[in-house]
């Protein structure tokens, strides 16, 4: 005999499986037919179906109507940021047009350029109001002429 087949005395040997585990089962199929059976359907059990589908669809319908609402909530979370940023670019092209409006409209800035253009200093009589908020709106007005100046830019 091997070595591994004596075990020393004291020792516990796994026992070995044998080689025939018993008959062999043989199972043979039988049709059967079932095609005379005729189903009876259970009004309990057909009503107790419905209640559960009808439950199961009110559970749909608000659990969507939640995860809709949430989405939305998040949609308009997102628009309110995208026009919070648009407003605050705007306040701050507002800011910039205002300082250049401010320093374009500048009467010195508007004198130096028109000495440079050769321009002259107004003259008593020169400028027209052409606003009509004093004159009353309902009364006709009588056009009249006015004398034109000339001035020529050497």
């Amino acid at each position: 005999m091997a070595a591994s087949a004596i075990a020393a005395p004291g020792t516990l040997q796994p026992r070995r499986k044998p080689f025939w585990t018993g008959t062999p089962e043989i199972y043979f199929g039988k049709a059967i037919d079932n095609s005379r059976l005729v189903k009876v359907e259970d009004p309990k059990r057909g009503r107790e179906m419905r209640q559960f589908g009808v439950a199961l669809g009110c559970l749909f319908l608000l659990v969507m109507t939640y995860t809709w609402q949430h989405f939305k909530a998040i949609e308009y979370g997102y628009k309110v940021e995208a026009l919070k940023t648009q407003r605050d670019s705007l306040l701050e092209v507002n800011r910039a047009l205002r300082l250049e409006e401010a320093s374009l409209s500048s009467p010195e800035r508007i004198d130096k350029l028109a000495r440079e253009y050769g321009m002259q200093p107004l003259q008593a009589g020169q400028v027209i109001r052409m606003d009509s908020s004093s004159a009353d709106s309902s009364t006709p007005e009588m056009a009249s002429a006015a004398s034109v100046r000339v001035i020529s830019i050497p």
